[in-house]
C-alpha cells in the first residue's frame, strides 16, 4: 500500500507542477533557514561542553560594588595562589593570562614571523580543561621555565610536521626563547579558550613584573584569569564564602569593602555580556524564533494552496470513497504526498544551506559546518524537522480532503466552506504577514539604530586615521619613527598613545581628587597620549590648556563627566587641583576636554583622565590626507619596516575599529534583512498561488460583471480588497508585538533612537507595495480577459 501511496503522490506532483513547484520552493527556503539557524544556535550552545566534569569547572570573576556595579572576567594575579593555599574546596586551580605578540621561528633556511595569541598557564590548566597532548609528558610540561606547548596546527605551520616541532625553539617578542616540550591536539572551534600556544607561567614576571608577582592585589587585568575545578559534592556557595574570606584577608583600603570575587559557571562564560561573553543568549532565542516563524510561513503556504486546490480533487476523493476507500487511507495518501514534497524540499533546503554556510561563517566569524552526517543532534534535528513539516503542512489538508461526502464530491456540490475556505485561509494569510511585518519592523529599527551610531558625533575625529601598533622597545626608535613619518607628504599629523579615544582596550582605576580623605566611589578611565593627542583626534578643550610636551612632568586633562561625578559646578573648580590615580601617579589638572564617547553607544560616558605616559605608548595614530591614502600607507609601511625590521607591520583604520563595537548588531541586521526578505518572498509565493486560484474560480463571475458594465478598477478591487483587509489586520497584530520586542532590544544601548510612527508607516507601506505587486499580475490579466471567452469557457 505504501508503494501505491507514493506512486499516486508522484503522479499528482507531476500533474500539478506549478502547485508542487511553489510548495517545494517555499518549503525549501524555510527549511534552509531553519537548518542554518539551528546550526548557528547549536554551535554556540555547544561551547566548552566537551570538558569532562564541566559542571564543576568555574572561572573566578571580579565585581566592584560601589556607586555602580562593574564587572571583569579577570582577577588579581595572586588570587589563584591564594585559593590554592588557603581554601580546600577546589580540586584543581590554575592561573592563565593571555596576550598577543610576535612569535619568531628560526629554521636552517629562513626566519619566520607570526603575530599570534598565546597564554602563560600553570600546569593544572590541562587538568581542568580537556586539551590533551599528542606528544609530550603531561606530568612535566610547563613545570619548568621557558617551556612551550603548541597545537598540531601550529606545529605543521611552523615546522611542516607535528613531530618536527618537538624540541624546537620559538622566540617571543624578539626577547625570550621557549623550548617546545609538547604538542596539543588541535583546539576545537567551539571553545572560548582558543589559544594555540601555552608558555610556562613562571616566565610571566619577565614580561610584566607586577602581574608576575604575588603582591599586586590592587590591579585587575581582564585577560588574567583564574579557573577552578571544585571537588565532587562541593557547593558554589561554600566556595564563594571562601573567596570572600580571601578578599577580606588580602584586599587593602577601599577595595576591601567594594571588591567581590565569585564563581562563574563554565556554561555561563560564552553568554554573559557582563564578563565579555561572546553571544547574548537572547539573540540566539530570537534567531530560533525567526527560524520557526519562517518555517511556519512556508507551511502556511502549503496549507493555503492545498485547501484552495481541494475542490479540484473532489471528484477523485468521491470515486475513491465509492470504491471503498476509508478516510484514514485517504488521509495517509495526502500525508504521503506532503511527505514526498517535503523530502524534495529538505534535499533542496540542505543544498541551499550548504551553499550559504560559508557566507554565514564569514558574517559571524565562525568555522561551523552542517554536520548532519555525523552529529547525532543534527541528525535528530533534520529528521524532526522533516516530521514537523509533514505534520504541519499535511495534516489539516489531509483531514479536510479525507472527510468529503462522496455524493457531494461526485456531484461537484462541495462549497469552499467545506474544504476549509476563506475563513481559514484568512487566518493563515494574516499569520504569514504578521510574521513578515514583525521582521520588517525589526530590520527598520536595527538599521535605524546602526545609522544613528554611525552618524552620531562621537566627540572626536575618526576619519582617515590609521592606528599602527608599535613595539615597546625604547624612546629612540619612537623618535626615529616620529621624524620619518612626518616627512611623508600624505601624513598630516601623528600622535603616540596607548589607545584611540574610543577603544575596547580601556584602563580603569581608582582615583583621589585633591585632598579628599578617601578615593572616589567611581572608576576613572585613563587615556595615555602625548601633547599632540588632542589635536590629532580633534578633542576640544573647554577650559584650561593642553599639557606641555615632555616625558617627566605628570599633568592631567579630564572630561566634563569627571566634573559632574565629583559634584563640582564648573571647569574652573577643577583646574589646578591635584588628581591621584592608582595611588601612585599624581599631578595637577590643567585642562578640561569636552565629553567624547570612549566606548560604544551601548555604554554610558565615563569619567576620563588623559595624561602623558610614554611607557604606555603602544600605538602610533597617523592622520592621513584622504586624497592619497594608498600612497601614504605604502610609504608608512616602508618607514615602519626599516625602523622595526625585527617586527611585523600591521595597521587598522580607526573607523573600522569603531565599527567592530557593533559587529554583533551589524550581523544581526544582515540576518534579519535576509530572513525578512525570505519570509516576504514565501508569503508572496502563497499570495500568487491563491490569486491564481481565485482567478480560475472567479472566471465566470468576472465575465458576468464585465458584461453588466463593470470596469477594470472594480475588477481589480475584487482581488485587492480581500488581501488589503488581511494585511491591515496583520499590521494591527504585528505593530504592538514589534514595538515591544524592539523596545527591549534598544535597552541595550544607553544612547538610542526612539520608535516613532514613521517606522510602522514604513512597514505597512512596504508590505502593501509588495502585496500589490504580487497580486497585480493575475488581477490585471483577469480584468483584461475577454468576457465572452470567459463565459464560453465556463
Amino acid at each position: 500500500m505504501l508503494q501505491n501511496f507514493f506512486t499516486i503522490a508522484w503522479r499528482n506532483v507531476r500533474k500539478n507542477k506549478a502547485y508542487a513547484g511553489i510548495n517545494i520552493l517555499g518549503l525549501s527556503l524555510g527549511i534552509a533557514c531553519s537548518l542554518l539557524i539551528f546550526t548557528l544556535v547549536h554551535y554556540h550552545l555547544s561551547f566548552d561542553n566537551f570538558h569532562p566534569g564541566k559542571d564543576r569547572i568555574y572561572r573566578v570573576v571580579t565585581e566592584w560594588h560601589d556607586e555602580a556595579t562593574s564587572y571583569s572576567q579577570g582577577t588579581p594575579s595572586p588570587l589563584g595562589k591564594a585559593v590554592r593555599n588557603d581554601l580546600t574546596a577546589a580540586e584543581k586551580v590554575s592561573r592563565v593570562i593571555q596576550y598577543t605578540d610576535l612569535i619568531t621561528i628560526q629554521t636552517a633556511s629562513e626566519t619566520k614571523k607570526f603575530e599570534e595569541g598565546f597564554a602563560y598557564a600553570e600546569p593544572e590548566y590541562f587538568d581542568i580543561f580537556n586539551f590533551p597532548l599528542v606528544r609530550g609528558d603531561k606530568a612535566t610540561v610547563l613545570r619548568a621555565p621557558n617551556q612551550a606547548l603548541v597545537t598540531e596546527k601550529l606545529a605543521k605551520k611552523y615546522f611542516g610536521a607535528t613531530d618536527a616541532a618537538m624540541g624546537k625553539t620559538i622566540r617571543l617578542a624578539n626577547k625570550t626563547d621557549f623550548l617546545i616540550v609538547g604538542i596539543l591536539r588541535d583546539i576545537p572551534v567551539n571553545t572560548d579558550r582558543p589559544q594555540q600556544i601555552y608558555l610556562s607561567y613562571s616566565n610571566l614576571k619577565e614580561r610584566n613584573a607586577r602581574l608576575g608577582g604575588d603582591s599586586s592585589w590592587g590591579s585587575v587585568y581582564s585577560q588574567c584569569m583564574t579557573f577552578v575545578r571544585l571537588k565532587p559534592g562541593m557547593t558554589v556557595a561554600r566556595m564563594n564564602q571562601g573567596l570572600a574570606m580571601i578578599g577580606k584577608k588580602y584586599q587593602k583600603g577601599r577595595d576591601a569593602g567594594t571588591v567581590v570575587f565569585r564563581l562563574q559557571p563554565l556554561a555561563d562564560i560564552h553568554f554573559n555580556p557582563d564578563f565579555d561573553g561572546s553571544v547574548d543568549k537572547k539573540y540566539l532565542w530570537a534567531l530560533g524564533l525567526i527560524g520557526l516563524f519562517i518555517l511556519i510561513t512556508a507551511c502556511v503556504n502549503f496549507i493555503n494552496l492545498a485547501t484552495a486546490q481541494a475542490l479540484n480533487r473532489s471528484t477523485e476523493v468521491g470515486i475513491r470513497k465509492v470504491l471503498g476507500g476509508l478516510s484514514r487511507q485517504l488521509f495517509w495518501q495526502f500525508i504521503t504526498e506532503t511527505a514526498l514534497i517535503a523530502i524534495f524540499a529538505v534535499i533542496i533546503g540542505f543544498l541551499v544551506a550548504t551553499a550559504v554556510l560559508p557566507a554565514l561563517n564569514t558574517l559571524f566569524k565562525t568555522e561551523i559546518s552542517l554536520g548532519f552526517l555525523t552529529d547525532p543532534a543534527a541528525i535528530g534535528f533534520g529528521l524532526g524537522l522533516l516530521a514537523l513539516v509533514v505534520f504541519l503542512s499535511g495534516s489539516y489538508p489531509g483531514l479536510v480532503l479525507s472527510r468529503f461526502q462522496p455524493v457531494l464530491a461526485l456531484k461537484s456540490r462541495l462549497s469552499q466552506k467545506q474544504v476549509g475556505g476563506f475563513p481559514l485561509r484568512r487566518i493563515l494569510v494574516i499569520t504569514q504577514f504578521t510574521i513578515s511585518q514583525l521582521l520588517i519592523i525589526a530590520a527598520i529599527v536595527v538599521a535605524g539604530q546602526l545609522n544613528f551610531v554611525r552618524t552620531t558625533d562621537l566627540g572626536f575625529n575618526k576619519n582617515a586615521i590609521v592606528l599602527l601598533p608599535v613595539p615597546h622597545n625604547g624612546s629612540a626608535e619612537l623618535n626615529t619613527l616620529d621624524v620619518r613619518l612626518r616627512e611623508i607628504p600624505g601624513v598630516q599629523s601623528l600622535s603616540f598613545c596607548q589607545t584611540a579615544p574610543a577603544s575596547e582596550a580601556n584602563n580603569s582605576t581608582n582615583a583621589r581628587f585633591d585632598n579628599r580623605a578617601e578615593d572616589e566611589h567611581f572608576e576613572v578611565y585613563t587615556k595615555d597620549g602625548d601633547d599632540r593627542y588632542l589635536s590629532l583626534f580633534g578633542l576640544k578643550l573647554v577650559a584650561g590648556r593642553n599639557f606641555f610636551k615632555g616625558d617627566s612632568v605628570v599633568e592631567f586633562l579630564v572630561n566634563e563627566t569627571m566634573i559632574r561625578r565629583l559634584n563640582l559646578h564648573s571647569p574652573a573648580d577643577i583646574i589646578g587641583r591635584q588628581l591621584t590615580i592608582g595611588s601612585k601617579v599624581k599631578g595637577p589638572i590643567v585642562g578640561v576636554v569636552k565629553d567624547f564617547f570612549d566606548q560604544s553607544l551601548h555604554s554610558e560616558q565615563n569619567a576620563i583622565a588623559i595624561l602623558p605616559a610614554r611607557y604606555n605608548y603602544f600605538t602610533c595614530a597617523v592622520k592621513l590626507d584622504p586624497a592619497n591614502i594608498h600612497g601614504s600607507l605604502a610609504a608608512i609601511e616602508k618607514v615602519w619596516n626599516s625602523t622595526f625590521p625585527d617586527y611585523l607591520y600591521s595597521y587598522k583604520f580607526l573607523d573600522d575599529n569603531i565599527a567592530e563595537f557593533y559587529a554583533t548588531d551589524t550581523s544581526l541586521l544582515t540576518m534579519i534583512e535576509v530572513f525578512a526578505a525570505i519570509a516576504v518572498f514565501i508569503g508572496c509565493l502563497g499570495l500568487y498561488g491563491l490569486t491564481s486560484f481565485m482567478a480560475v474560480r472567479k472566471t465566470k463571475e468576472i465575465g458576468v460583471r464585465k458584461v453588466l458594465g463593470a470596469g477594470i478598477p472594480s475588477i481589480l478591487w475584487l482581488f485587492g480588497r480581500e488581501f488589503t483587509r488581511l494585511v491591515l489586520i496583520a499590521f494591527v497584530v504585528a505593530a504592538p508585538i514589534g514595538w515591544w520586542v524592539m523596545h527591549n532590544y534598544l535597552q541595550d544601548f544607553k544612547y538610542r533612537i526612539t520608535i516613532g510612527p514613521g517606522i510602522f508607516l514604513l512597514s505597512i507601506g512596504a508590505t502593501a507595495v509588495i502585496v500589490l505587486l504580487t497580486v497585480s499580475y493575475q488581477s490585471v490579466r483577469s480584468a483584461l480577459a475577454n468576457p465572452v471567452k470567459s463565459l464560453r469557457t465556463e
